[in-house]
């Protein structure tokens, strides 16, 4: 199965990285039970990013949980080299791998890369970077371009205001899924639709809450 097939026209994607960890596998089968079904799993390497976040260790004790709940997880890769991650990260679970236009000289390499390892491929893209450029490189073959709606690195920041713009701008050059990541939430998740994603991963606006089913399933109403 490929995006295409994990996709129910809009997907709201819970993102790990802000979970409770001492919670984490409670957390993902309430997700699970409230029709959670992509989850995005947030690498950093302390290089590309300041900080160093998840990785394989955590991913091969959750994936057998989600997979068995029908879920799929979204692998998105904020590291200098990273192509050279993804032998363990299909190995431990990962389905898809989303890597950043800025840390690849040849993307269409590192796209066939991915798929001679089974793996759904994105590109994503910083703030800072040019829509063009990230949408040339999705158009080599990528099953979703990701418009970081915020300085990658850290859960909890605002989505920035031009993001709506490049959200829109983006989805008239690609033909693949436009995904957002940074600062989704309850007040803005329908402008940013609206706006042209179809897969909107959310980090505090869902783990932030009390009650998580309820809050996810708020946000997927919210979407019509």
């Amino acid at each position: 199965m490929a995006w295409r097939g994990w996709v129910r026209t809009v997907e709201v994607e819970p993102s790990l990285y802000a979970a409770d960890f001492a919670e984490l596998g409670n957390q993902i089968e309430q997700l699970l039970d409230a029709g959670a079904r992509v989850f995005h799993f947030d690498i950093g390497d302390g290089h590309f990013v300041p900080p160093v976040t998840i990785g394989p260790v955590v991913l091969r004790s959750i994936a057998p949980l989600i997979h068995r709940g029908g879920g799929v997880i979204d692998c998105h890769l904020m590291v200098d080299d990273p192509a050279h991650h993804f032998p363990e990260l299909a190995e431990s679970g990962g389905d898809s791998v989303t890597f950043h236009v800025e840390a690849a000289s040849n993307p269409g390499v590192v796209i066939a890369q991915a798929r001679e390892h089974g793996l759904g491929v994105g590109i994503a893209f910083n703030p800072g970077t040019g829509v063009e450029e990230a949408a040339a490189a999705a158009n080599l073959g990528a099953d979703l371009c990701l418009c970081m709606s915020i300085v990658p690195g850290y859960s909890g920041q605002e989505l920035m205001e031009d993001a709506y713009a490049r959200i829109e701008r983006l989805r008239a050059l690609v033909d693949c899924h436009v995904q957002v990541d940074g600062g989704v939430n309850d007040d803005n998740i329908e402008a940013v639709h609206a706006a042209g994603a179809d897969l909107l991963v959310v980090g505090s606006g869902i783990f932030a809450r009390e009650n998580l089913p309820r809050a996810y399933r708020a946000l997927v109403e919210a979407l019509g």
